[in-house]
C-alpha cells in the first residue's frame, strides 16, 4: 500500500464512525486486511478508536443481556458472551494506548524542581504560605479569586490570560449558561437525537467531561426499567420490551462513546494548558511568586524557618539524591518537622478498622440499634441491590435504580434506618457503612436537614425520596463508617443478602433458589442468634 493509500485510509476511518468501528473489531477477531491494520496503527486513530470500543462494549453487553432474557439457546449465549468480554479486554488496551500517547505528549510539560526548602515548606505550613503567596499576588496587582492561581489553578489562569477577549460563539454561551441538570439534559438530546457540534469547544469541554458521567448513568437507569418491564412478563410475551431495552442499550452505546470523547477532550485541553503555563513568561511568573512567598514566610515565621533550613542543610549532607535537590524527600522532611503522621494532624494515623467494631459504638446508650448496610451495582445497567443486618435480629434486603456505588450504599442505609425506626419507637437507630461517599453524604443531608446536601450523590428520583423520607426522623438517625470484609457477621450477611438481591432483581437466580440461598445466609450468623428476614 501506498503512502497516498496509507493517508486515504486513515483519513476515511477518522471521518466514518462504522467504518472505524467495523476495522476496528475485525482487527479484533483476526480477520483484518494488512493494509487495514498498519493504518489503525496511526496516533492520530487512537482516540478514535478508544471511542468505537466504548460504544462497541455496550452494544456487546446488550446483545448478552437481551440473550438472557429472551432465552436464547446456550451455545448462542456462550459466543455472545465470548464476543462481549474480547470487547471489553480491546477496549482496555485502547484506554491504555491513549494513556501511553498522553504521557509522551506531556512529558516535558512537568513543572521545574523547586528548590527543596520551598516544597517543605509548603507541606509543612500550608497556611502560612498560601498566606504569604496571597499577599505577594496581591502587591503585585494579581487579583486575589480570579484569577485564583499562580497557586491553586495555574494552568486555567495562564489559559485565562491567553485567550482573554475572545468570545464564545451565541450556542456556546447558552451551554454555559444552562444549570447542571439542564446541562444533562442536553447531553442526553446530543444522544438521544442530533449531535451537538458546540460541546468540543474549549469553553464547554472541561463541563461537558465532568457531567457526561451524569449522562451515561441517565442511559443506564433507561437499561434498567426496560429490563424491570422485561422480567415482569413471561418469557414467551417479552417481544416489545426486548425492543424497549434494545433500544435502552443504542441509547448508552453512543452516551458511552460521548462520555470517552469528553475524556479526551477535556484531557487534551488540559495539556494545552499546562504547556501555555509551563514556559515563557507566565512560567516565569509563577516561579517569582513562589520564591518571593517564601522570602515573605521566613520574615513572617523566622522560628519555623530557621527549622526548615536546619534541617534541610543536615539532610542534603548525606541524602542519595541530593545533586537533584532530593526531589522525593519533601514530605518526610515536613512530617519530621511538625510531627504529623500521614494525615498530617500531628497524630498517628489510626484507621477506625484497626479497631473492635464495638469500640465505634461505645458512646451510644444502651437502648441504640445498631444495623449494618451494605448494597451491590451491577455492570449493565442502574439496577442495585441493598440489605442490611441489625443487632435485634432483623435483616433485610431490596432493589432500586443507583447511578453509583455511593448512590447504591446511600439507599441501603435509608432502608435499613427507615425499617428500624418502624420497629423502635423513641430510640436511637445507628447504621454503620463501609461506604465512606455514603457516609459523608448521608450525615450531611442529616446534619444540614437538607437533602440537596446529598444531591451530588443522589441522582436518581429512588434515593432521593428516601433520603427525604429519612430526614423526617434525622434527630434519631446516625450514620458512621465501618470498614467491611474484615469478618465483622453483621457486615457479611448485609454483604450477602445485597448480593441476592441484585441477582433476584435482574432474574439470575429462581425465586426458589433466591429463598434456599437466603436461608443460608441467615443461618451463616449462628443458631444463637437467626434473624428474621424481610425482602423490601
Amino acid at each position: 500500500m501506498t503512502i497516498t493509500e496509507h493517508a486515504a485510509l486513515v483519513r476515511r476511518f477518522a471521518e466514518d464512525f462504522t467504518a472505524l468501528q467495523e476495522a476496528v473489531l475485525a482487527r479484533m477477531n483476526g480477520i483484518c486486511p494488512e493494509e487495514t491494520a498498519a493504518a489503525l496503527e496511526h496516533a492520530s486513530l487512537a482516540g478514535p478508536i478508544a471511542i468505537a470500543l466504548a460504544h462497541a462494549d455496550v452494544l456487546a453487553r446488550g446483545d448478552v443481556r437481551r440473550a438472557e432474557l429472551s432465552g436464547r439457546p446456550a451455545e448462542r449465549l456462550r459466543r455472545l458472551r465470548e464476543h462481549a468480554r474480547k470487547v471489553r479486554r480491546a477496549r482496555s488496551r485502547a484506554d491504555a494506548v491513549c494513556k501511553e500517547q498522553r504521557a509522551r505528549r506531556t512529558a516535558g510539560l512537568s513543572r521545574p524542581v523547586e528548590t527543596l526548602e520551598l516544597r517543605v515548606v509548603r507541606v509543612a505550613y500550608p497556611q502560612a504560605y498560601a498566606t504569604a503567596l496571597r499577599e505577594e499576588l496581591r502587591d503585585r496587582g494579581v487579583p486575589e479569586g480570579t484569577p485564583r492561581v499562580p497557586e491553586s489553578d495555574l494552568a486555567q489562569w495562564a489559559w485565562d490570560r491567553r485567550s482573554a477577549g475572545g468570545e464564545p460563539p451565541a450556542p456556546v454561551r447558552a451551554l454555559l449558561d444552562h444549570s447542571d441538570d439542564a446541562f444533562v439534559q442536553a447531553l442526553l438530546r446530543d444522544a438521544r437525537e442530533e449531535e451537538n457540534p458546540h460541546l468540543p469547544h474549549d469553553a464547554v469541554a472541561g463541563r461537558w467531561n465532568r457531567h457526561a458521567r451524569s449522562a451515561l448513568a441517565w442511559g443506564r437507569y433507561a437499561i434498567a426499567r426496560a429490563e424491570r418491564d422485561a422480567l415482569a412478563r413471561p418469557l414467551t410475551a417479552r417481544h416489545a420490551q426486548l425492543d424497549a431495552l434494545d433500544d435502552a442499550y443504542q441509547d448508552t452505546a453512543v452516551l458511552a462513546a460521548r462520555a470517552r470523547e469528553a475524556r479526551l477532550r477535556a484531557a487534551d485541553l488540559h495539556d494545552r494548558m499546562r504547556a501555555c503555563a509551563a514556559t515563557g513568561p507566565v512560567a516565569e511568573l509563577v516561579a517569582q511568586c513562589r520564591a518571593a512567598a517564601l522570602v515573605r514566610f521566613a520574615t513572617a515565621e523566622p522560628e519555623s524557618w530557621h527549622g526548615v533550613r536546619e534541617l534541610t542543610a543536615g539532610h542534603r549532607a548525606h541524602c542519595a539524591e541530593r545533586a537533584g535537590d532530593c526531589p522525593h524527600c519533601h514530605h518526610a522532611l515536613a512530617a519530621a518537622l511538625t510531627g504529623a503522621g500521614e494525615d498530617g494532624d500531628g497524630t498517628a494515623a489510626t484507621a477506625p478498622a484497626d479497631r473492635d467494631r464495638y469500640a465505634l459504638l461505645d458512646d451510644l446508650p444502651d437502648t441504640a440499634v445498631v444495623a449494618v448496610a451494605d448494597a451491590a451495582v451491577g455492570d449493565e445497567s442502574a439496577l442495585c441491590g441493598h440489605g442490611w443486618a441489625a443487632e435485634d435480629g432483623t435483616t433485610g434486603y431490596g432493589d432500586s435504580m443507583a447511578s453509583s456505588s455511593g448512590e447504591a450504599e446511600v439507599i441501603g442505609i435509608c432502608a435499613a434506618a427507615l425499617s428500624l425506626l418502624r420497629r423502635h419507637e423513641e430510640v436511637p437507630v445507628v447504621v454503620l457503612c463501609d461506604s465512606v461517599e455514603a457516609v459523608g453524604a448521608t450525615n450531611a443531608a442529616l446534619d444540614r436537614a437538607d437533602p440537596a446536601a446529598a444531591h451530588r450523590t443522589l441522582l436518581f428520583p429512588e434515593g432521593r425520596h428516601l433520603m427525604d423520607r429519612l430526614l423526617r426522623h434525622r434527630d434519631r438517625v446516625q450514620v458512621r463508617w465501618l470498614k467491611g470484609h474484615v469478618g465483622h457477621d453483621l457486615n457479611e450477611t448485609a454483604d450477602a443478602l445485597a448480593g441476592l438481591s441484585l441477582r433476584r432483581a435482574t432474574g439470575r437466580v429462581s425465586p426458589l433458589a433466591a429463598r434456599k440461598e437466603e436461608a443460608r445466609i441467615l443461618r451463616s450468623l449462628g443458631p444463637g442468634d437467626r434473624p428474621s428476614s424481610a425482602a423490601a
